[in-house]
C-alpha cells in the first residue's frame, strides 16, 4: 500500500512541479513520478535541514508529503535545468 501511495504522491508533486518550473511539455507521466518521488527525498532532507527533525509524512497526511515532495522536486528540475544549459 506504501508502494502505491509514493507513486501517486510523486506523481502529483512531479507534476506540479514541472508545471512551475516549466519542463511539463517534455516530462512523461513516469518521469514525473520517479522526479517526484526523488523530489520527496531531497524535500525530506531540506525539511530536516531547516526544522532539525524529520517531516511527518504518510499516508494519513496526503498533501503534506506531496508538498515536502514538490519542494525537493522543484529544486531537483530546477539544478537540471541549470546543468542541462536549456532555458
Amino acid at each position: 500500500m506504501r508502494f502505491i501511495f509514493w507513486i501517486l504522491a510523486g506523481g502529483v508533486a512531479g507534476w506540479l512541479a514541472s508545471l512551475v518550473t516549466g519542463t511539463g511539455k517534455r516530462m512523461g507521466c513516469l518521469l514525473n513520478v520517479l522526479v517526484g518521488i526523488a523530489g520527496a527525498a531531497i524535500g525530506g532532507w531540506v525539511f530536516e535541514r531547516l526544522q532539525g527533525s524529520r517531516p511527518i509524512i504518510g499516508p494519513g497526511l496526503f498533501w503534506q508529503t506531496v508538498g515536502v515532495a514538490f519542494v525537493g522536486a522543484a529544486i531537483l528540475l530546477v539544478i537540471l535545468r541549470l546543468f542541462s544549459g536549456k532555458r
